[in-house]
């Protein structure tokens, strides 16, 4: 008997799991125990590193509380793309097999052109904080999220920066990848509206194929030129390879100016100490880094990094991108269960319709909550690490801004700060963001700069380019009033007044200006003034020396010196020294002018008195008291 009962509990319990097998397959799916990730990085970057450490620290802290997913848990699969652009595709469709709702990465924007086009089609989101392209569009790639300052940004804060200090031209070195190429474009732009420009744009192979001979080829060209501000925007590898040719050419030496982008900043944050050679080759350059607000939270995260990543490398802000960006997809899955969302794929007819086909393409499949994952994602209003996280309606984090670092002997010391909302400041941009903003040039601060070389005094940014040619300077060849200017008969001499001039201002040069006269006329009349400035306008030369008179038709086509001679009629008279007293006002009229002053006052008087005898009683009387009215 109690065998039997047994055995009718037995079968009583298998028939209720298959009911609930049957009944409660579909609901089992949708909602699933484990959450997927994915995660596309070069490990063996710095960034690669940092993010890994930053995601596997907020998968822990996401799966330490049941209330964020329902008990869920997170998992974030990692594949290393080793700086490949065909293995991050692999790992891209690999994880979109395996029921991933979300990608983080990839880590260059190379690949995230690609991958955009493959998340647009299956609706999996991808969140990338170093694919900071400017050319990433919304309206383009519309799964495609940047969890980071977008690199506009930091272009328009390099570009008030040389405005800043007053330089017109700058030379850019840069990777010949989207990301770097895309921000020198919109450097460009940038400079063109602060009446700046890049005057040379020197491409280099994309990072980290550049080899040392690339880049000394690039730098022997720069160092003829004629600009001496530089800005090198590329990844670590190849930028510290650039700036070890530049000390080797003597490109670190006084008169220099390096902006580096943000890369010198996670080399400084990530890799501590430096080596000697590393640090003696960056000392006095500038870079951008991710500014990131003050909390207890940041904090805290930076108290336990050691411990998370076993004293293996430096925190840097991506590291905290990283952080908040899991968290960002962890949040918008919660709000997608609490919309009553599910997590089921479809498969693409399209993709099933391709038979005969050694790809197994009908693995891939569509998110169908991705649309609305996507939209929980750009609705994200959180405070991260990072500070607060939301996204205006161009899909940019809100107040993006960056702290303004300068490399030293010691280490590296900040100089200020650059937001878009108030500009360049010596404050934290967070104080200012409740004010209204004010971009005046007076507002505009930094502390001091370093600059290579040991220099604080700001470099002029330009000298005269060693592989240039010299000045074509025009003097007429005149036949009248040679003492200002004139060429000496049977040679190319020229000599006078206005020559000697400009020979004492050239002096007072602190670099050397090469130049040549050039005579303007046949010197048998005095030349054209107004063909000879008409040449100086259409470039025939480079300037001009000599009598030339500034008159408004002449400055509206080319630039006058303060004139240092006055032109026009004077009176030559000779000056003799007389002792000054009270009767000095006398000495102007002769004996003669008094007299025909005194007359002049008896005949109007006797007039008036001629006029009025008759009808005016004031003019009647004994004849002194006429006499006394007359005067």
């Amino acid at each position: 008997m109690p065998l039997l009962m047994t055995m009718i509990n037995l079968v009583l319990l298998l028939s209720i799991f298959i009911l609930f097998v049957q009944v409660f397959p579909e609901e089992a799916a949708l909602r699933p125990n484990v959450v997927n990730v994915g995660a596309i990085f070069s490990f063996d970057t710095i960034n690669g590193k940092v993010a890994k450490v930053a995601m596997k620290a907020a998968e822990d802290d996401i799966n330490s509380d049941p209330s964020i997913l329902g008990g869920r848990k997170l998992s974030v699969a990692l594949h290393d793309s080793n700086y490949s652009s065909f293995l991050s595709f692999i790992g891209a469709l690999q994880f979109m097999e395996t029921d991933t709702v979300a990608i983080i990465g990839p880590q260059s924007s190379v690949m995230a052109h690609v991958l955009s086009h493959l998340a647009n089609e299956l609706h999996v989101p991808l969140l990338s904080f170093t694919a900071l392209d400017p050319g990433l569009s919304p309206l383009q790639y519309p799964f495609f999220v940047q969890t980071a300052p977008n690199d506009k940004f930091q272009m328009i804060a390099i570009a008030e920066m040389v405005s800043y200090f007053g330089w017109a031209e700058v030379i850019a070195v840069f990777s010949d990848d989207n990301q770097n190429r895309n921000g020198i474009i919109m450097l460009d732009d940038k400079l063109a509206e602060r009446r700046c420009r890049i005057s040379y744009k020197a491409t280099l192979p994309p990072d980290p194929m550049a080899k040392r001979s690339d880049v000394l080829r690039e730098l022997a060209k720069i160092q003829m030129m004629e600009s001496r501000v530089i800005v090198l925007n590329t990844f670590s590898k190849t930028g510290l390879l650039v700036f070890e040719v530049a000390k080797s050419l003597g490109m670190m030496e006084k008169g220099y100016v390096w902006i580096a982008s943000t890369w010198l900043s996670t080399v400084l944050d990530s890799t501590s100490p430096l080596k000697p050679e590393t640090a003696n080759s960056i000392r006095g350059a500038l870079t951008l880094r991710p500014h990131t607000p003050d909390s207890k939270r940041k904090r805290d995260f930076i108290s336990r990094w050691n411990q998370l990543s076993n004293g293996s490398i430096g925190l840097n802000p991506y590291g905290l991108f990283a952080y908040d960006t899991v968290w960002m997809i962890a949040r918008a899955v919660k709000l997608l269960f609490d919309q009553g969302g599910n997590i089921s794929f479809s498969n693409d007819e399209r993709l099933i319709s391709l038979t005969g086909m050694d790809l197994n393409l009908s693995a891939l499949s569509i998110f169908d909550g991705g649309k609305q994952l996507l939209k929980n994602v750009i609705e994200t209003k959180m405070t991260g690490l990072t500070g607060p996280v939301r996204f205006n309606q161009d899909r940019f984090l809100i107040n993006p801004s960056y702290d303004i670092i300068n490399t030293v002997e010691t280490g590296y010391r900040q100089v200020g700060y650059w937001s878009n909302h108030s500009g360049l400041s010596i404050v934290p941009p967070e104080t200012l963001y409740g004010k209204k903003p004010n971009r005046s040039s007076s507002n505009q601060h930094l502390d001091s700069v370093v600059w290579p070389g040991g220099e604080t005094i700001k470099p002029r940014g330009w000298v005269f380019p060693n592989n240039g040619r010299e000045l074509r300077i025009v003097v007429p060849n005149r036949v009248s009033y040679r003492d200002f200017v004139s060429v000496v008969n049977g040679t190319n001499k020229v000599q006078g007044y206005c020559i000697d001039v400009f020979l004492a201002a050239i002096k007072l040069m602190p670099y050397a200006v090469p130049y040549r006269f050039i005579p303007f006329g046949n010197g048998h009349e005095n030349p054209s003034y107004y063909e000879l400035v008409s040449k100086i306008a259409a470039g025939v030369f480079d300037g001009a020396v000599g009598d030339i008179a500034i008159v408004t038709d002449r400055t509206r086509i080319v630039d006058f010196t303060q004139p240092y001679i006055e032109s026009g009629l004077v009176v030559v008279a000779p000056v003799k020294k007389i002792s000054s007293n009270p009767w000095s006002f006398s000495r102007p009229f002769t004996p003669s002018m008094w007299a025909v002053t005194a007359a002049f006052f008896l005949i109007v008087g006797s007039v008036v008195w001629v006029l009025e005898h008759k009808i005016n009683d004031e003019f009647r009387g004994s004849p002194r008291q006429q006499i006394v009215t007359i005067l």
